[in-house]
């Protein structure tokens, strides 16, 4: 696998790297599709695509835009982020198009408690519990986008709140007020379950 120059790029290159020698040699790009690939199908399957074939069809959407758009890519944001908000772009058209209401975290998550999303120490202590995959999931998915989309990236992807803000193209306070309010509408229905 050492001889592989995908593996080598890979390893050896940061994601501006890997940008400024795709500009200079598409070949570069694999190694770019190999780092993102499997975070990304996952943020798919997150933000409530069920279909695998639709997912995998999402997919090389959001790879293909990158590819067309590299150009465009600006070097002072985290390109992570620029391929998260191209791949975030992409879901909400789809479901946009498709007229479907996305159903997150359908995956097996058992492992995830609600303690990693609210940090209420007395409601924590009340229930002294975690919730089950199918709690979060019902919960999560009652959300709006607006306050499901940032709960996703913050807790399932944990990305930075600098990161969901150049992802979603909000101000970084804003991040901070979805989530403090998604938290509490995720309290709310968890305490009527």
């Amino acid at each position: 696998m050492a001889d592989n120059p995908v593996y080598r790029e890979e390893q050896q290159f940061t994601d501006q790297d890997l940008v400024t020698e795709t500009i200079k040699n598409k070949q570069a790009f694999t190694a770019i599709v190999h780092r993102y690939e499997a975070p990304l199908l996952r943020y798919i399957f997150r933000l409530g695509c069920k279909d695998s074939a639709a997912a995998q069809d999402l997919l090389q959407e959001i790879f293909v835009k990158t590819f067309v758009h590299l150009n465009d890519y600006d070097h002072s944001l985290q390109f992570s982020s620029w391929i998260y908000r191209i791949a975030h772009n992409e879901i909400v058209s789809y479901f946009r198009k498709e007229r479907i209401r996305p159903s997150v975290l359908t995956k097996s998550e058992n492992y995830f408690l609600f303690e990693n999303i609210v940090d209420d120490a007395a409601f924590i202590e009340q229930k002294n519990q975690g919730y089950t995959a199918s709690e979060i999931s019902k919960a999560v998915g009652q959300l709006e986008p607006k306050y499901r989309d940032v709960i996703i990236l913050k807790f399932f992807e944990e990305k930075s709140y600098e990161e969901i803000s150049d992802i979603m193209q909000i101000p970084q306070g804003t991040v901070a007020t979805l989530i403090n309010r998604a938290k509490k509408k995720i309290k709310i229905y968890l305490e009527k379950s």
